[in-house]
């Protein structure tokens, strides 16, 4: 049900540290009452696909979150919405230090950047995955090669360009 990115790049350090990740669910709930599903995807979208939340730690995070009161859960179209509650609110801007200390540590780790070719790209390729991914069982041998050796040339390539700068 939840896909992981089709690039891992794995940071040096790591972005949350343990029980972080409450807050960044309060301040996004701060916005807007969300499911679980729309806050793994508005934290993907966050850092443009290079860091999704499992559902085992957004989920076990809003069900603590719900029993110390901090979110409410309302049930809409067969799906738990989440929404802070004043109690959350107000134990948000007590940990407004935090909020910011987290907040500059997810700007290092992926800032805002003018990056739609990079996106582009990305889908591009991702493009070409589910294309050769659904023809798969359907590809002899030569086709096979052939692919291999369009795939190789174009990394050779941007290789080379890489290089050049």
């Amino acid at each position: 049900m939840f896909h992981r990115p089709f690039f891992h790049f794995e940071r040096q350090s790591r972005l949350f540290e343990k029980g972080d990740l409450k807050y960044v669910i309060l301040n996004l709930l701060k916005d807007k009452p969300s499911h679980g599903y729309e806050i793994i995807r508005a934290m993907e979208d966050h850092f443009h696909g290079f860091y999704t939340p499992s559902a085992g730690s957004v989920y076990p995070t809003l069900q603590m979150l719900d029993d110390i009161g901090y979110v409410s859960v309302s049930e809409h179209d067969g799906k738990k919405v989440y929404t802070i509650t004043e109690e959350g609110k107000k134990f948000l801007k007590e940990q407004q230090e935090m909020i910011e200390k987290i907040e500059c540590q997810m700007k290092d780790w992926w800032g805002p950047r003018d990056i739609s070719d990079f996106h582009d790209t990305i889908h591009e390729l991702k493009t070409l995955g589910r294309i050769v991914g659904s023809q798969a069982c359907n590809l002899g041998p030569e086709k096979w090669a052939k692919i291999k050796d369009v795939v190789s040339q174009a990394r050779h390539d941007v290789e080379k360009m890489l290089e050049k700068e």
